[in-house]
């Protein structure tokens, strides 16, 4: 049957006018679901500290991704870094990440002796060789090396507390009652990390003579400590 021309454009003129608007709207709504999805997946991600060292300057940056080690343009570009005046270190806590980019042993003690930090990672970016420093490190739960610069091996990591103990951990954390003494010379060996610890410490001073930046901090008299040695 031959339809005039009128009646057939009236026919299929409102057919895909029908088809056009449910599109729009399912874009409209996909748009809505994906910028509301990015929001919440940015709201949920957390930081993590880096912390480099370079030229006898220390920059503290804050990371929302991991950053390549010892690329420190990279981290300038992606992260947001202050600089921090060697002497204006304070004591402080990380119960995040904290990663640590060092060239030498000079400003790792400042950064790191007592203070508070339960995951750590350690990247070697020159290939200097280090003395045999030990750093005392509370309530350290979980250690990563890379010592590539130096030495062209994988990086490292070692648990310092099984899981036994975390509940424990966890509640004297903030009081340094787990002191973790780290060899900085291990950077020289191309050898796997080992850990002994030693528990019911009555004093540190005393036990650890050699140590003498005991005498500086005070330590609690009446409580026993965790020593663990990392070599």
């Amino acid at each position: 049957m031959n339809w005039p021309m009128k009646e057939k454009q009236e026919h299929i003129g409102p057919h895909w006018t029908r088809m056009a608007t449910p599109s729009r709207r399912c874009l409209l709504l996909i748009g809505a679901l994906g910028v509301f999805a990015f929001d919440r997946f940015t709201q949920g991600q957390k930081n993590s500290t880096l912390i480099f060292t370079k030229e006898n300057t220390i920059r503290n940056c804050s990371c929302s991704a991991d950053i390549q080690d010892c690329d420190y343009s990279l981290a300038n570009l992606m992260c947001s870094c202050k600089t921090v005046l060697p002497f204006a270190i304070e004591r402080t806590s990380y119960n995040g990440h904290l990663t640590i980019w060092f060239t030498d042993t000079t400003a790792l003690g400042r950064l790191l002796n007592f203070t508070l930090v339960r995951d750590l990672k350690l990247s070697l970016c020159s290939s200097n060789t280090l003395p045999t420093e030990y750093l005392a490190i509370c309530g350290l739960e979980r250690l990563r090396i890379n010592s590539e610069a130096k030495h062209p091996s994988p990086e490292q990591s070692l648990l310092i507390h099984s899981g036994r103990e975390a509940s424990s951990l966890h509640k004297d954390w903030q009081t340094c009652m787990y002191i973790s003494f780290l060899d900085m010379a291990l950077f020289n060996r191309d050898s796997s990390l080992k850990s002994y610890s030693i528990e019911n410490i009555a004093s540190i001073a005393n036990d650890f003579p050699d140590f003498s930046y005991f005498k500086t901090f005070p330590m609690s008299s009446n409580k026993s400590y965790v020593v663990t040695v990392i070599y």
